[in-house]
């Protein structure tokens, strides 16, 4: 164990994983730009060069298409979308092909495809580059989806998505890369499941990516107030482990979801119906959740402070749930 940043941690799986298996390759738009994509590839284009960090045009589907045809011929590409609104460009090659060649095929054809893109949230980045679109890719079955939320977890969820023989987009916070963790030297995998980070009795607070940091601030404030409070992150959006949230949900009897995204046909939304279709009953007041605001994200700073949910958010809704 030694402490990595989260970017040095997912640049460190990265390259672990082409040393381990000559058939991995990395590829995107501008992965030989001087800043190495955030610093993520610059460590693997050092030691191997543009024969397996290789640049590309400016071609979303096109390139989506060309990592697709080499996963099949038996290859195990690493994709690089460096924003994942850009990814929507990608879809059709996605969602139709990618998503769904393993059950067209009748198991026949894997696509051992690992995509890796990039949240932003930053002043001025606006409505096209700040969106969190988790949701919308989860919404296919055939699909993986990952958003490690620190340095430990990324470089384990990044090795796990390279070995699997399914395709899998991780979705990765820029908020998070200078964020701390111990991590292990040595290659690992991550489970495909939702971890408890911390343990509590009076209420489930469950998040994802970026919004962790929040919650953990919440749960310390809660707790100095005497309330218990248990953190789920979900790490894994598809497969969803509802298991870990339903079991928690039946010690505390109060579910709060925190989702970086838009509350309607969100994240939020499925896990609160799968906990209710599990045992209606359960719950000792109505779930709550604290989304994203239907509409785009503004590029003003000032209006940005109100469009995030933020640690007073989630102080405000536990606080409310605990006096019902």
């Amino acid at each position: 164990m030694r402490t990595l940043t989260y970017q040095q941690a997912a640049a460190e799986a990265i390259t672990q994983s082409m040393v381990k298996d000559h058939r991995v390759f990395l590829i995107g738009e501008g992965v030989d730009n001087v800043t190495g994509v955030y610093g993520h590839v610059l460590p693997a284009f050092e030691k191997f060069g543009p024969q397996r960090v290789i640049d590309t045009p400016l071609s979303e589907n096109g390139l989506t298409g060309f990592c697709i045809g080499a996963a099949l011929d038996g290859l195990r590409p690493v994709l690089i979308h460096q924003r994942n609104d850009f990814m929507l460009l990608a879809m059709d090659q996605m969602m139709n092909q990618a998503a769904k060649l393993r059950f067209v095929s009748g198991g026949k054809h894997s696509i051992p495809l690992t995509v890796l893109s990039f949240v932003a949230r930053k002043q001025g980045e606006g409505a096209q580059h700040s969106q969190s679109l988790q949701t919308v890719f989860s919404s296919f079955p055939g699909l993986k989806v990952c958003m490690p939320s620190n340095a430990h977890d990324v470089k384990g969820m990044i090795l796990t998505a390279i070995d699997d023989d399914d395709p899998t987009i991780i979705l990765e916070h820029r908020s998070l890369f200078e964020e701390t963790r111990n991590v292990p030297v040595k290659p690992f995998e991550s489970p495909q499941s939702a971890c408890i980070e911390r343990s509590g009795n009076n209420l489930t607070i469950v998040g994802l990516s970026a919004e962790l940091i929040a919650i953990r601030e919440a749960a310390g404030q809660l707790e100095s107030c005497g309330i218990s409070t248990e953190v789920i992150d979900v790490r894994w959006l598809r497969p969803l482990d509802v298991n870990t949230i339903f079991h928690s949900v039946q010690k505390t009897g109060r579910l709060l979801v925190v989702d970086p995204s838009w509350q309607m046909y969100g994240m939020s939304s499925e896990i609160i119906a799968s906990i209710c279709e599990r045992q209606p009953d359960l719950l000792k007041v109505p779930p709550r959740r604290i989304c994203l605001p239907d509409v785009p994200c503004p590029a003003s700073h000032y209006l940005m402070e109100q469009y995030f949910p933020g640690t007073s958010d989630i102080v405000r809704a536990a606080m409310d749930m605990m006096a019902t």
